[in-house]
């Protein structure tokens, strides 16, 4: 458990100066007098890949953002199959829905190894009230995340399969260095793209051998971006 406190929230130390809660939206114009209203516990907690964060229908009580890692936000559709909406990474904002109803909308499942910081509700809510800024903040961030979604299901149902694969893996580039992409198991590419599993696997190989990519670790989840050019239009 770490309370936050005014100094140590402010000036970045307990390790808030690496995390997404100091540069993150919803507290970004946040002033020392406003962190004096933060009395409830944040929690710093750690998720292993395939472990849930939240799930669609539990009633919602906090927001997550992302310190580091890759989480997936999962829906189920009409006839039962799984479908990925959306991949947040680092300073992304998980349960943003439970400012506006009861209960989480979406699985959040961890695809990596992840570290979050968890946001009872009761501090958004009061600082919703006593702090102006922040209301203007959290619909800006609103309309940004549901745009977002849109965004990425409408690039990545674009096309043929090469095209979406593609389009994922120019997506997915580091921030700290475009030419590497971290994806994820075959599994979860072929349920983001409405592609199967040996499909997803045909394609990655054929990019390889075409010298499009270039695979950085034994279990293909790290790529190397070789001509970003020909990735953003790859032939049939």
């Amino acid at each position: 458990m770490i309370p936050i406190k005014t100094e140590s929230a402010w000036r970045g130390t307990a390790d808030c100066r690496a995390c997404g809660i100091r540069d993150m939206v919803l507290f970004a114009d946040l002033r020392e007098e406003d962190f004096a209203l933060i009395h409830a516990p944040i929690d710093d907690l750690e998720y292993a890949p395939s472990q849930s964060l939240v799930r669609a229908g539990d009633t919602a009580t906090s927001l997550y953002t992302v310190r580091n890692g890759l989480v997936k936000l999962v829906r189920n559709t009409l006839d039962g199959r799984q479908r990925i909406v959306r991949v947040l990474r680092s300073g992304d904002v998980i349960g943003l829905e439970a400012l506006m109803g009861p209960v989480y909308e979406s699985d959040a499942i961890a695809l990596t190894p992840v570290k979050v910081c968890r946001l009872p509700l009761q501090v958004i809510q009061r600082l919703n009230r006593e702090t102006p800024r922040l209301h203007q903040r959290l619909l800006e961030r609103w309309h940004r995340s549901l745009k977002e979604a849109d965004d990425w299901l409408a690039d990545l149902n674009f096309g043929n399969a090469r095209q979406r694969l593609a389009g994922l893996i120019l997506k997915m580039r580091t921030e700290h260095d475009p030419e590497l992409s971290t994806l994820f198991s075959r599994e979860d590419m072929g349920a983001m793209l409405d592609l199967k599993l040996e499909t997803v696997s045909r394609t990655l190989n054929a990019f390889a051998r075409e010298g499009l990519i270039e695979p950085m670790d034994k279990i293909g989840r790290l790529y190397r971006i070789l001509d970003p050019e020909r990735l953003a239009s790859p032939k049939d």
